[in-house]
């Protein structure tokens, strides 16, 4: 089997995540290298070991996110879907099985809030991990006078924990922001649908999806 850390090891697969980040980086965006894919990929194995899915699932889930931002190679709009069919390419030619080339395909189409949908549980694990990576480490403007609302928010997050409770009924997010740099309403402006979206992937996973910011639950 095709595992993650061959995806790791692979040279064009490295380079087109460093030339995705490179072009968002000429845009203006937060960081989406190494630092944001790998964390993704591991809280999205994270979620599935906890609830109890297979070996499988979980190295699926973490090649997911490895891979799901490729598609900002082509450009930041619709780049889940070029970044689906990006890595389906990528995945047939590295002769992974179809069966695990069509989940990691429909995971990674499906995790941008402004269309994706749950539709199966790497999906809804990949969703929640790409949605909670809100970090002070993201923000490459150093200016903070010229700072953008995303580099605001991202800047103020002091720490974030994703947590599913021994029950497994539910999985939190917790934020502890810095009020000076950014305010709980700027986080809702920008990260509402992100977090609807994440709701629904919660309940795909059979858990309540739930928002607490500096000890407040506000969903």
């Amino acid at each position: 089997m095709l595992t993650y850390e061959d995806l790791k090891a692979n040279e064009s697969i490295n380079t087109y995540i460093t030339k995705a980040d490179e072009s968002l980086l000429a845009l203006g965006y937060t960081e989406h290298s190494f630092a944001h894919v790998t964390r993704v990929a591991e809280t999205a194995k994270y979620i599935l070991k906890e609830l109890g899915f297979s070996e499988h699932e979980q190295e699926l889930a973490r090649i997911a996110g490895y891979l799901h931002d490729i598609g900002n190679l082509v450009n930041r709009v619709d780049h889940s879907q070029s970044g689906a069919v990006m890595a389906f390419r990528i995945l047939d030619n590295l002769h992974m099985e179809a069966d695990d080339i069509a989940t990691i395909v429909s995971a990674i189409g499906n995790h941008d809030e402004g269309t994706g949908v749950p539709v199966n549980a790497v999906s809804a694990a990949l969703i929640l991990a790409d949605k909670s990576d809100v970090r002070r480490s993201r923000v490459r403007n150093n200016d903070t006078s010229h700072f953008d609302i995303h580099d605001r928010v991202n800047y103020s997050v002091k720490k974030s924990i994703l947590k599913i409770n021994e029950e497994h009924s539910i999985i939190k997010l917790k934020l502890i922001i810095d009020t000076r740099y950014s305010s709980v309403m700027d986080y809702f402006e920008i990260f509402l649908t992100r977090m609807v979206l994440c709701r629904k992937a919660a309940e795909k996973l059979g858990l309540q999806f739930k928002l607490i910011i500096n000890e407040q639950q506000l969903i």
